[in-house]
């Protein structure tokens, strides 16, 4: 179950879902539809699935750097 601290930080399942959803707020603020305060909130919610992606991407290049390197080591994961 997803960890809730406030509204725009509700931890995703996934990097595919978050970078599904990430697409999704794109297109909504892209559209000039949204009211101002929630254009804030889902550039805040944005912001948050960005560095989510980021973080897993870079957990990912980690593992694969000390794959490369011939030194396996345990899956640290993102917390």
């Amino acid at each position: 179950m997803p960890k809730k601290n406030d509204e725009t930080a509700i931890t995703p399942v996934s990097y595919e879902a978050a970078a599904t959803e990430l697409d999704a707020l794109v297109r909504q603020m892209e559209s000039a539809q949204l009211p101002l305060d929630q254009l804030l909130t889902s550039y805040r919610r944005g912001a948050f699935l960005l560095h989510f992606c980021q973080s897993k991407l870079q957990a990912l290049e980690q593992q694969i750097s000390v794959i490369d390197n011939g030194q396996l080591k345990p899956w640290q994961g993102v917390q």
